[in-house]
């Protein structure tokens, strides 16, 4: 069963910059829920050398079509010049949680 459900993953630079983008995201509906997983170790190309860095990331759960919005937002409030926000599919899951996102949201 395919869903129009997402889950969107955002590191960020600290526990206190990932809990402000959760809550707000929370506050204006764009997302039912975040898991914040500190820490993260990160080893990424940043302008042509390898880094490391120490992050959290945050795994979010909302609708398809909220994404648009809800990048926009994580943008205005990330402290990083490039911010990682990406949409990975839910292609299923149980009806009841999936009811209970779809219930949360904003319509």
């Amino acid at each position: 069963m395919d869903t129009d459900f997402i889950v969107v993953l955002v590191t960020t630079k600290d526990q206190a910059e990932a809990e402000k983008i959760s809550q707000t995201l929370l506050d204006e509906r764009l997302i039912a829920c975040a898991n914040i997983v500190n820490p993260v170790a990160s080893c990424f190309l940043w302008q042509g050398k390898i880094d490391r860095a120490e992050e959290c990331l945050v795994v979010m759960k909302t609708r398809k079509d909220l994404f648009a919005e809800l990048a926009c937002r994580v943008k205005a409030l990330h402290s990083y010049e490039v911010p990682e926000v990406l949409a990975l599919p839910v292609v299923d899951g149980s009806a009841e949680y999936l009811g209970w996102i779809r219930s949360t949201l904003k319509q």
